[in-house]
C-alpha cells in the first residue's frame, strides 16, 4: 500500500519528477523554443489594432417645453441625465438604426474587406461591427464609445461620428412622437370647441354654464399642452455632453503580443508534459 501510494498526497515523491524531468528535458526544451516561434509567427501576423473612444453624458430626457414654457415645473433643462437617461442612450447608441447608419457612412462593409458577393457578407459584417464598436457605461453614468480599427484616424472618426449621429436619431424618435401626439391633440381640442359651441347654443342655465365653464378649462390645459408638444415636435437641441471627442491613438490596442508569446509557449509546454505523461503511462504498460 505504500508503494502505491508513494506518488500521492503528502507522500509525493519528488525523485519521479526529477527522473521526468531528466529524461525529458530536450523535447521540454524544444516544444518550448516551438512555442515561442508559433506564437510569435501568430502574433506578427495579426494585423494591429487602434482603439479611439469618446465619452458622452446623456441630458435629462423628459421634455424640454415644460422646462422652458412651464413656469410651475421643477426640471433645470442644464441637468445631466439620471441612470434611466444613460440606459436609453446606450439602447439608441447600440440599435441597429445606428449600425446602418454607420456601415453605411463609412462603407464598412468594404473597409472591412467583405466581398460584395459574399452570400452572408450581412452576417459577417454585423460580427464585425459588434467585435470592433462597443458602448458601455461609465462609472459616473457617462456613455463610453469605443472603437477598434486598423486605422487609427478611422477609429476615432468612427467613434465621433456615433456621438454625433445619437443627436439626430433622438431627434427623429421626439419628433416623431411628438408629431403623432401633436395630431391627437389637435383632433381633440377641435372636437371640444365644437362640444363648447353647441352648449352654447342650449338654453342658458347655471348647469350649462358650470359646464362650459370646465369644458373651456379642459380646452385651456389641452391647448397649453398641444402648444408645448409643437414646441418638441420642432425644437432641435442636443441631447448629450460631449466629454471627451475621440483622438487618433499613437499606440495599437491589440494583439498584446507578449501575452500571446508566453501563453502560447506555455501552453505548447503543458500539452507537451501531459502527451509525456500518456506515453510513459503506456510504455510502463507494455
Amino acid at each position: 500500500m505504500q508503494e502505491e501510494n508513494k506518488g500521492l498526497g503528502n507522500n509525493y515523491n519528488h525523485e519521479i519528477s526529477r527522473r521526468f524531468f531528466r529524461r525529458w528535458w530536450k523535447v521540454l526544451v524544444a516544444a518550448f523554443v516551438l512555442g515561442i516561434i508559433g506564437s510569435a509567427i501568430a502574433a506578427w501576423s495579426i494585423k494591429p489594432l487602434y482603439k479611439s473612444s469618446a465619452v458622452i453624458f446623456p441630458t435629462n430626457s423628459n421634455r424640454l417645453s415644460k422646462a422652458i414654457m412651464g413656469y410651475h415645473y421643477s426640471l433645470d433643462f442644464m441637468d445631466y441625465g439620471i441612470e434611466r437617461d444613460c440606459e436609453y442612450a446606450i439602447q439608441i447608441l447600440s440599435s441597429k438604426r445606428m449600425q446602418q447608419a454607420v456601415c453605411e457612412h463609412f462603407n464598412l462593409i468594404e473597409h472591412y474587406g467583405i466581398p460584395a458577393d459574399h452570400p452572408h457578407r450581412m452576417f459577417k459584417l454585423d460580427k464585425q461591427y459588434k467585435s470592433n464598436i462597443s458602448v458601455k457605461r461609465t462609472e459616473f453614468l457617462g456613455v463610453e464609445i469605443g472603437v477598434l480599427d486598423q486605422d487609427p484616424l478611422w477609429a476615432a472618426d468612427i467613434a465621433n461620428y456615433i456621438a454625433t449621429m445619437y443627436d439626430t436619431l433622438c431627434h427623429e424618435i421626439h419628433h416623431d412622437r411628438a408629431l403623432s401626439a401633436a395630431e391627437v391633440m389637435d383632433g381633440v381640442c377641435t372636437s371640444m370647441e365644437k362640444e363648447i359651441d353647441s352648449l352654447s347654443n342650449l338654453p342658458k342655465t347655471e348647469w350649462r354654464t358650470k359646464l362650459i365653464a370646465d369644458k373651456c378649462e379642459q380646452l385651456a390645459d389641452l391647448q397649453t399642452r398641444a402648444t408645448q408638444t409643437s414646441v418638441d415636435k420642432n425644437l432641435e437641441v442636443s441631447y448629450k455632453y460631449s466629454v471627451d471627442e475621440a483622438v487618433p491613438a499613437d499606440k495599437k490596442a491589440y494583439p498584446k503580443r507578449l501575452l500571446i508569446l508566453l501563453g502560447g509557449s506555455l501552453g505548447a509546454v503543458v500539452v507537451c508534459i501531459f502527451a509525456l505523461l500518456i506515453f510513459a503511462k503506456k510504455e510502463e504498460e507494455n
